[in-house]
């Protein structure tokens, strides 16, 4: 029986043998499964078809286009260290796709080819296939596509995990992880610095509750209907960032280090803020070439200029806006804190996690800082179900967020009548 673990937007899967279909052994090891080449070799044409890669030479052989400009046109944005492919076929794992891939370095990406998708929508809700092992960071990680969903809530979705998969000998420590699933064409999602951006997950080796995924990947529907199906076949993209060690700072980039070190030392600091009875002090330089509100606020014109020592901000929580100068400052993802309010309420873990996020979206908004707040957008969107979808649709009418609008909206569209009275008679 499966079971979901919800954290912070995104979910855990079951461990291993659990959490996917079983798979004979076959004489070509254990896992494998007896298929030939062909359909492995056609995923692979599929596969490169979208870059302008020549596969039929040679049997199979990968070889880019000659010509510059093509190289140039099909050159991703965010070049990741690559982690090998896995073909999906028959309702197995094929053989063809069977051994390790490392990438070398400590982030990733690793390809999941699902061809023949009608086929795995035979397949019953909560049951998957596992991809092949592939090595980042150091660990070994697998892929779980669920066709019809991890549990009967999102049985009309495809959902996916990601499962840390390190040989299991007593000493296997908790890795934790940036990551993100998408189509193998949507490289506005596969920017290092947007995968950096989200939440980063706390992965456990052979763990019940230590998979990480997106339960609602996309509706089957949806997908049936887009161009990123094709011939019965569609490509995933999964990209992975490890943090090396929990028992150190999350790593960034030298740059980041650097800026984040001059936040807590307050070197040079040269502004100093008011927020809930809290004070912070920052870098006049460092606000301004991040926001353009505060560009304004402490360089523009005489007008608009603060000439007092002390910058009283209004209408937000001190918590929050210590989580945007570390945005600001780093780039990287806010962990969440903890408000005595809600604790004291005895608030759920859930709804704590959502007034966070909201709290964000809306600071993130006013100081002109989009990129954090589409990230919050994201996390909120990755959230939504049947329980859950009242609360989000209302942060996103009440602080405009229109695309986790039209997600919550999109969602509701698709529920079926008696879910959507259901629904409407318990939330007003």
């Amino acid at each position: 029986m499966l079971q979901r673990k919800a954290r912070t937007g995104v979910r855990r899967a079951p461990r291993g043998a659990q959490a996917t279909a079983r798979r004979p052994r076959t004489a070509a090891g254990r896992g494998a499964l007896r298929w030939g080449a062909g359909p492995a070799r056609r995923a692979k044409r599929r596969l490169f078809d979208g870059f302008g890669h020549d596969t039929g030479r040679g049997g199979g052989g990968v070889q880019a286009e000659s010509s510059p400009v093509a190289r140039l046109q099909v050159m991703p944005r965010f070049v990741a260290p690559f982690a090998g492919v896995s073909v999906l076929t028959d309702l197995g794992l094929s053989s063809s796709t069977m051994s390790v891939v490392d990438s070398g370095a400590a982030s990733g990406y690793h390809l999941l080819v699902v061809d023949g998708y009608s086929q795995t929508k035979r397949l019953h809700n909560g049951v998957g296939i596992r991809s092949r092992p592939f090595i980042v960071g150091g660990h070994r990680w697998c892929i779980d596509y669920l066709p019809n969903g991890f549990n009967s809530e999102y049985a009309d979705y495809i959902s996916l995990f990601a499962a840390l998969v390190d040989d299991d000998d007593g000493a296997a420590r908790p890795v934790k992880a940036w990551f993100r699933f998408s189509f193998i064409h949507e490289v506005e999602k596969q920017e290092a610095t947007l995968i950096r951006a989200a939440y980063a997950c706390t992965f456990c080796s052979n763990d019940i509750s230590g998979a990480w995924g997106d339960t609602n990947f996309i509706k089957r529907d949806v997908l049936e209907r887009s161009e990123n199906l094709k011939n019965d076949c569609f490509t995933i993209r999964f990209d992975i960032m490890i943090c090396e060690d929990l028992n150190t700072e999350v790593p960034l980039s030298c740059i980041s280090q650097h800026f984040n070190h001059l936040l807590q030392t307050k070197v040079g600091a040269d502004v100093t803020f008011e927020v809930s009875g809290e004070t912070f002090v920052a870098h006049r330089c460092v606000l301004a070439a991040r926001s353009t509100v505060f560009m304004d606020l402490l360089f523009g014109s005489v007008k608009k200029r603060v000439k007092v020592h002390v910058i009283q901000i209004k209408d937000m929580k001190a918590r929050v806006f210590k989580a945007l100068l570390s945005f600001i400052y780093t780039g990287a993802f806010p962990e969440m804190e903890w408000g005595e309010a809600e604790v004291k309420a005895k608030a759920t873990r859930f709804e704590m996690w959502l007034e966070w996020l909201k709290d964000l979206a809306v600071a993130a908004d006013r100081y002109d800082l989009q990129h954090l707040r589409f990230s919050c957008e994201e996390l909120l969107s990755k959230a939504i179900g049947d329980i859950t979808v009242p609360k989000i649709l209302d942060i996103a009418v009440q602080y405009h967020c229109h695309r986790l609008k039209e997600k919550c909206l999109q969602f509701l569209q698709n529920l079926s009548s008696s879910s959507l009275q259901k629904l409407m008679a318990t939330n007003s």
